[in-house]
């Protein structure tokens, strides 16, 4: 009997761990993997274990959970160097108690979804580069004691519902570019006509509802007006910065504060706080308050007779001229703020469509980003490329078109075949980037960046390269043209592939890599010069499955292309190693990877520091090689191989050894080749 029951408590205790496992939230994973998604750059990998498939995001770097294992309580990824957006999905990981992103690069709006978080503490996004107006749905944040927004370019004004967050001890929201009042105390029902259905419409309280303030700083922001009396306690440095009335802090000077004065006024006219009749009384506008009796401002008409006559005519004219000339520079003023909104460079991108496809993000692109890059229209590419018939690759991702601008050279068009559904806020910044590092370019041995097509309708993200007249390399060394390759060409070929890759890894600040270097990434011009053409890096945070894709080798053996089955190559070290199987590729005319024999490298390890059978790795369809250039260059390859990192060299070390060693003149060649004359009579 005793043996049952242990059996019984053992099988109960694995029950309970087991539900205990399964019943970890989906949505939490869910929104924590939406928040990875949003993140275009993680130059230092923290969220490189923070796996999909896994149902408990527990042991995820940053993440901590309450005891049960059953809630994300905290996300502490601080001093990253993170670059995207804030996923608003974040809201629905309602157990949180401290969010801190501190100290990143997050661009775009904070998600106004942030106010689901009820029980959340700590809520520190300072340091990053966030923009737009702080959510009044913070004002839910009731348990909140830490709210720090500072360092980013927030604008708007203070939302009058950040007082009802009763328990807030530090509200730290200085160096933005905030303006309006400090808000003290409001119960006007105009201001939940301003704000609609937030925190509380009934009665809309600012700071001063706050008992428990200990430290705010809303220094170095663009704040008018005058300090409420409840925060005057505070140091005046948390003030100081600003355009206040304050004669203890240092303010700014009156020259950078112009506008934001009259900015209050135009929001109270917005709201009718303010009669549209006293609108020519700008002039007389009062200094301690916003909103104004209308008392005092009604028309001229409803005053009595003999107080019009008791007025000097001096006064009423320099009134009137007064009114006239504050009120014409108040509307140039706002005509100004609306051009600029209007002509902002502003993208509005779907975060993720809903059916009804309203729900939209918009996306600030930094202007100077493409400055100096050309901006082709899709007009212009579709006579060029004829209509885009002239397709000469195509695969899943993508289509490629050859064309000749109108009094040009000729081109190659890479369209992007995504659905505009498929494209998010994130995509279009990172293709943004991506264009502007590929224009940065510049060396005979890469591929030159023309420009990029980006258009609304039809959908469009285009990149212009300019036009290699003799394929891929992939295409000589596996689809029958290996012929044309001599060694000699096949030398010259690698020799231009390491002085591109010298370039791209010690010439330029920063580096540059090549996604996916392999022998489809090298383009070949008439005389068979290489061209390093890095069309895959945006596959990089496209969140689609491998594809596999095949081709017939001469014998029939079904090969897959190496994307299928390598790791896409993010780095120098990465890079390298593709090299080493590139160069053994070259010199062999095998593919990467052959379903009958395998990988590449495990077929040639027997042979590259064999000297007697060194010559079975070379190209059967060749009918002639160099011994020493062989060795020189299986030696090269077992290093960039070398499963050691620190054993392999760098480009500029390879690029010496191969410069050095490999002679690639004609005259080279005559000594071992009849053809040699053929191959010069059709190079000259």
């Amino acid at each position: 009997m005793r043996p049952y029951i242990y059996f019984l408590l053992l099988f109960l205790g694995y029950g309970v761990s087991l539900a205990t496992c399964s019943f970890f939230p989906t949505n939490e994973v869910w929104a924590l993997t939406t928040f990875k998604e949003a993140i275009y750059e993680d130059p230092h990998l923290v969220l490189s274990n923070w796996n999909a498939l896994d149902a408990d995001p527990c042991n995820w770097f940053g993440i901590t959970c309450n005891p049960e294992r059953q809630h994300v309580t905290k996300i502490n990824i601080a001093g990253s160097s993170l670059k995207g957006f804030l996923a608003p999905e974040i809201g629905q990981i309602t157990n949180l108690l401290e969010l801190t992103l501190h100290d990143n690069n997050l661009i775009g709006t904070i998600p106004k979804e942030l106010g689901f978080l009820k029980s959340l503490k700590v809520l520190d996004l300072g340091m990053n580069q966030l923009t737009g107006p702080i959510p009044p749905e913070l004002g839910n944040l009731s348990g909140v004691t830490k709210l720090n927004l500072q360092s980013n370019r927030l604008t708007g004004s203070l939302p009058a519902e950040l007082g009802n967050l009763e328990n807030l001890q530090e509200l730290i929201l200085d160096r933005n570019k905030l303006q309006g009042t400090v808000p003290a105390a409001s119960n006007s029902a105009f201001s939940a006509k301003m704000h609609g259905m937030y925190a509380s419409r009934s009665n809309l309280t600012g700071l001063c509802r706050s008992s428990r303030l200990k430290v705010v700083d809303v220094s170095y922001n663009y704040l008018v007006g005058s300090i409420p009396k409840c925060l005057t306690n505070l140091p005046n440095a948390s003030f100081q910065g600003n355009c206040l009335r304050d004669k203890d802090a240092k303010q700014r000077p009156s020259t950078q504060c112009g506008m934001y004065y009259i900015l209050p006024l135009a929001e109270a006219i917005d709201t009718e706080v303010i009669d549209n009749d006293s609108i020519p009384y700008l002039g007389a506008f009062p200094s301690k308050s916003h909103q104004v009796p209308k008392s005092k401002l009604r028309p001229t008409e409803d005053v009595p007779k003999h107080q019009k006559e008791s007025k000097p005519t001096w006064l009423l004219a320099l009134e009137i001229a007064t009114g006239i000339t504050v009120g014409s520079l108040f509307l140039v003023a706002l005509r100004t703020a609306f051009h600029r909104c209007n002509s902002k460079p502003a993208i509005i991108i779907p975060w993720k469509k809903s059916a009804s496809e309203k729900e939209q993000l918009a996306v600030y692109v930094d202007s100077e980003l493409l400055k100096d890059v050309t901006k082709y229209s899709r007009q212009e590419l579709e006579v060029a490329c004829e209509d885009f018939s002239n397709i000469i690759g195509s695969s899943l991702d993508s289509l490629v078109y050859k064309g000749t601008m109108k009094g040009g050279p000729e081109i190659a068009v890479i369209s992007l075949s995504i659905k505009e559904e498929h494209w998010t806020g994130y995509l279009e910044l990172y293709f943004q980037r991506e264009v502007a590092d590929l224009a940065r370019l510049n060396h005979d041995c890469v591929g030159k960046l023309l420009g990029y097509c980006r258009e609304i309708s039809p959908f469009t993200r285009m990149l212009v390269f300019e036009y290699a007249s003799n394929g891929t390399l992939h295409e000589h060394l596996h689809y029958g043209e290996g012929s044309q390759l001599s060694w000699t060409r096949r030398m010259r070929i690698i020799l231009g592939i390491a002085r591109g890759l010298k370039y791209l890894h010690a010439e330029l600040e920063p580096p540059f890599t090549i996604s996916e270097l392999n022998s489809s990434a090298v383009y070949l011009t008439e005389d068979f010069s290489p061209k390093l053409v890095d069309f895959e890096s945006w596959k990089t945070i496209i969140a689609r499955s491998e594809k596999n894709s095949g081709s017939i080798s001469s014998n029939g053996a079904m090969c897959l292309l190496p994307s299928s089955v390598e790791n896409r190559h993010l780095d120098i070290q990465g890079n390298i190693h593709a090299f080493g199987i590139l160069l053994l590729e070259i010199i062999s005319g095998r593919p990467p990877f052959c379903k009958d024999r395998g990988s590449l490298i495990d077929w040639a390890k027997d042979y590259l520091e064999l000297p007697e059978v060194m010559s079975h790795i070379v190209d059967p369809e060749l009918k002639h090689f160099m011994y020493d250039d062989l060795k020189l260059v299986c030696e090269i390859i077992s290093l960039c191989i070398h499963p050691d990192i620190s054993r392999r060299p760098s480009m500029q070390e390879i690029s010496l050894m191969l410069e050095s060693s490999i002679d690639t003149s004609v005259s080279i060649e005559f000594k071992s080749s009849s053809l040699a004359w053929a191959e010069l009579a059709l190079s000259s």
